[in-house]
Order: structure tokens, then sequence, then C-alpha cells
């Protein structure tokens, strides 16, 4: 595989890693082989997951009536719209055709689970459980970055990919855990 393969490919597994965040949210953590995915499933998994925090995020705008909360879900929104941005690029430079697969089976499942115990919510409840969820997500991408990911990594640009996206990611859980609190 030539080195500019290899990093293209590491590009779209930065979404991949919040699928598996989402995944891993949604389904109590077991020990498991990462499945192996082609690459137009790879890239249907990052549209799948960036697309369900999205929704997730616009469905919280309009049951909020928290300014935080709505400031928070539209940072949501343009964080992973970005990155479907990115991945849907790459996958054009690629001529990848984005392919369905059980892992976005499964993630399209689990949104729908957690938007089932979000709809009966309103007001002061809402906010506090799609803040929840948000803190689980994202703790659970830092989770997947720093115990699998980085570490089991050996393309040195591939870990740093890795290595530059964990700010960000963490910075969002604690914006999210800071306005949970608020919420008490």
């Amino acid at each position: 595989m030539s080195r500019a393969r290899l990093h293209d490919m590491s590009l779209i597994a930065v979404p991949l890693v919040f699928a598996a965040a989402l995944h891993a949210q949604a389904v109590p953590p077991a020990p498991a082989a990462a499945p192996d995915l082609s690459d137009p499933e790879v890239a249907h998994v990052a549209v799948t997951a960036n697309n369900i925090d999205i929704n997730a995020a616009k469905f919280a705008q309009t049951r909020t009536h928290n300014a935080g909360v709505k400031q928070f879900a539209a940072t949501m929104i343009t964080d992973h719209t970005a990155v479907n941005a990115q991945a849907a690029a790459l996958a054009g430079k690629l001529g990848v055709t984005p392919k369905d697969n059980a892992v976005s089976q499964s993630l399209q499942t689990a949104a729908a689970d957690a938007r089932k115990k979000l709809e009966p919510l309103h007001g002061a409840a809402f906010d506090r459980a799609y803040m929840d969820r948000e803190i689980a997500y994202h703790q659970a991408v830092l989770d997947a970055i720093d115990k699998v990911l980085i570490p089991t990594t050996d393309n040195a640009e591939l870990k740093t990919l890795l290595q530059n996206v964990r700010p960000a990611v963490a910075t969002h859980l604690e914006l999210a855990k800071a306005l949970r609190a608020r919420l008490k």
C-alpha cells in the first residue's frame, strides 16, 4: 500500500473513532475484535456516525430552551458536519462509494434507541439526559483513542492524527461536563 493511500485511509479513520464511541455508548463494553471493514464500509460508518450526532444535536435544538444546550448542539452540528465534508472529500478522492454494513446498521439502531429515551423528556429533564448522552459519547471517544487506537497504531501519521484530534474531543467533553454541572 502506498504511503499516500495509507495517509488518506488514516484520515477517514477519525470518524470511525466516533462510530466506535457511539456503538460503545449504546452497548455495554465487551471484548471483541474490531470489525474488518472495507473502505466503502468505513466511509459509510463515518458518515452514519457523524449524521447520528448531527441529528441528535438538531433534535436537542428543537427540544431545549436552554441557551447553553442550544449552543453546545450548534457546535456539535458544525463540527460533525465539517468531519462529514472532509470524509466526503476523501471518499471522492479515493473513488470510494459508501456501502451500508452491519456496523452502520448497529449504530443506527443504537441511535434510534437513544432517541426513544430522549423523546418523552422535556425541559430540564431533557437537557440533563441529552448532556449525559454527550458526555458518555465523548468519553467513549477519548477511551477509544487513548486505550485502543493510539497504543495499537503502528503508522506514525495515523498516530499523529489521532493525537492531534484528541484535544478537540477532550474539549468537547469538558464543555459537556461543565454545561451538565450547571443543569443540576
